[in-house]
């Protein structure tokens, strides 16, 4: 697991080629029109993919680094040089379990062999109760740090063991003890995806073991979180694939992409990832009688060790600024050997540019043109590379604007593109300044989306205090949507845009909660305002209080999301309406 939260994944016209850039393109497309055609692209394809992951996809002559500034590779410049690697390999592994034992995260646990266990009912009982651990560890793991998770993956634990006995928990209860970590809707998902397993005639509150079967049939579960159970607890060679994952393998094969938005690349590095993870499976030792299938490789730990290597590896080590003098897998890395390459240039080593394709089919349409967004980088320390977000996801695999020029391509042909590729390897290991050159170049591996404003938001949150009692009216917000089922003080969205002021504000949470329980009421006034950042909403809280007097307005029926509360203390509030509930508390005295 990593370290820091699960990553994710904004349009912008931030960058654009010249026009004049754009204009001799299409003139040098025209005079190759003339002389010959173009052949189709196939590099997006599933069929090149599958032939560049193939045991007949590598090279038979091992590709150098290219050279920057042009960048300018084949397709198969991109294999996983890990594919090809045992060694490579079996350092990742080592490298993660000399690291994992000192990470402190109570749901890593060894692996269940099967063999070992010869009772198949207390085989069954083992892994439901593993796969409900490390589903559970997955979930919170979403956008929240691993230090923050151990806290809540063990107080839940203790309280539900097992899954059917969160399957039998209150919707209430459930999201209580989810209170802090954010994205509400993943408590619900959870609880109602452990009524369906327990529930289910077949499953009996076992997760499939099958990738395909577990993300069809239990709600909640996607592509990344079905592989992490499949591999973690059943051996099954599936891929783990996160945004730190997709950031490794991005430098590992060299890819210049979206990672976020683009299909294409996203698809290739999923597909890389499946066949490195199937190579680590088929690395097991096979004795006379056993029989390994290049389409099914057999069960062990293998798998779920190396995922959660890669992952290890991208959230401590391949981080978005790079330590690569820490990393164990730098010799498979293209990212770190252009980096190397460009680094020593200046020591005057032999470099040459790496043999151009002999067809057109073969050039790289993943990869965004290296010299355009290293200067829109515009920081030669190295800062993130950036890409616009103007063009639709999936197109940079058929034909918009790839490397250098389809002109430098046809021109290198002409050129010394038969010269066989040297690369000139300092002997000993790089010093200081060469790996600071080197980690800059890898941080601008894969190219990042430039963000998109987050949209503002003011909302009125009316706490109506009842006289008699001292109770407060709460509501239950929508089972769908943001902090969908929680419970809140009665709220008001301002209208978009609206520019208000403390007494326009005033006159509208007043007209607002006389709807709610009629005249008899007191404003006492505006607290306060309390802003709250979402992923996407910058809300600005206001918040009023008021004191109802009127025991026939008081008992009147509020709909039924809504209630009087004496202990809002324990009910399942979000985040930042805890902390205008925190406001009414020190201002109604």
């Amino acid at each position: 697991m990593s370290s820091t939260k699960r990553s994710k994944s904004s349009d912008s016209d931030a960058y654009e080629s010249s026009t004049s850039d754009r204009d001799e393109a299409e003139r040098a497309n025209k005079r190759r029109k003339t002389t010959r055609p173009a052949p189709k692209r196939s590099n997006g394809n599933p069929g090149s993919v599958q032939q560049l992951l193939s045991a007949d996809g590598a090279p038979s002559v091992p590709i150098e680094p290219c050279a920057l500034p042009q960048r300018q590779h084949i397709l198969s410049y991109h294999r996983p040089l890990l594919l090809d690697r045992r060694h490579g390999r079996d350092a990742l592994l080592k490298w993660f379990d000399g690291t994992s034992a000192t990470r402190g995260m109570p749901w890593r646990k060894p692996w269940i062999d099967p063999s070992s266990v010869p009772d198949p009912a207390a085989l069954r009982e083992q892994l439901e109760r593993r796969a409900y651990e490390v589903w559970i560890s997955e979930i919170m793991l979403q956008q929240t740090r691993v230090a923050v998770v151990i806290d809540y993956w063990n107080r839940w634990m203790e309280k539900w063991p097992t899954i059917h006995a969160l399957a039998a928990a209150s919707p209430d209860d459930v999201l209580a003890m989810w209170r802090g970590l954010g994205y509400y809707s993943r408590a619900t998902r959870i609880h109602e995806a452990a009524k369906l397993v327990c529930g289910d005639s077949v499953m009996k509150g076992l997760l499939p073991s099958d990738v395909v079967e577990l993300e069809k049939k239990v709600p909640g579960v996607g592509r990344y979180t079905a592989g992490a159970i499949t591999a973690i607890v059943f051996g099954e060679a599936s891929p783990m694939v996160d945004g730190n994952v997709l950031r490794v393998l991005s430098r590992q094969m060299g890819v210049l992409g979206d990672v976020k938005t683009d299909k294409a690349t996203i698809d290739l590095l999923w597909s890389s990832a499946d066949a490195l993870v199937k190579a680590v499976a088929n690395d097991t030792e096979v004795d006379e009688e056993g029989d390994v299938s290049k389409d099914r490789p057999r069960t062990s730990n293998r798998p779920g060790r190396w995922g959660q290597a890669l992952m290890e590896l991208g959230s401590t080590t391949c981080t978005p600024k790079p330590n690569c003098a820490a990393c164990p897998i730098t010799a498979s890395c293209r990212a770190y050997g252009e980096g190397l390459q460009s680094a020593t240039k200046k020591e005057k080593l032999k470099l040459e540019t790496p043999p151009a394709p002999t067809d057109i089919e073969d050039v790289c349409t993943y990869c965004k043109p290296f010299e355009e967004y290293a200067e829109m980088d515009g920081d030669e320390e190295g800062t993130s590379t950036k890409v616009p977000t103007k063009s639709k996801a999936g197109t940079n695999a058929k034909d918009g604007k790839k490397q250098s020029s389809l002109s430098s391509f046809f021109t290198s042909q002409n050129g010394s593109s038969k010269t066989k590729p040297k690369t000139a390897t300092p002997s000993t290991e790089p010093d200081a300044a060469t790996l600071e050159k080197i980690s800059n170049h890898a941080r601008k591996f894969p190219v990042k989306t430039i963000k998109k404003a987050v949209r503002e938001e003011e909302t009125l949150v009316c706490a109506i205090r009842r006289k008699s009692d001292g109770q407060y009216l709460i509501q239950k917000r929508p089972e769908k949507g943001l902090l969908a089922g929680l419970w809140e003080f009665p709220s008001l969205l301002l209208p978009e845009a609206k520019e208000t002021t403390t007494k326009s504000r005033k006159e509208t949470a007043t007209k607002f909660v006389h709807e709610l329980v009629g005249n008899e009421v007191k404003h006492v006034g505006e607290l306060g305002s309390i802003p709250w950042l979402f992923s996407h909403i910058k809300l600005t809280m206001h918040v009023h209080l008021f004191v109802l007097s009127d025991e026939k307005s008081a008992d009147a029926e509020l709909g039924k999301r809504s209630r009087w509360s004496d202990d809002v203390d324990s009910e399942s509030m979000g985040t930042g309406m805890r902390k205008c509930w925190t406001m009414i508390q020190d201002n109604d005295t």
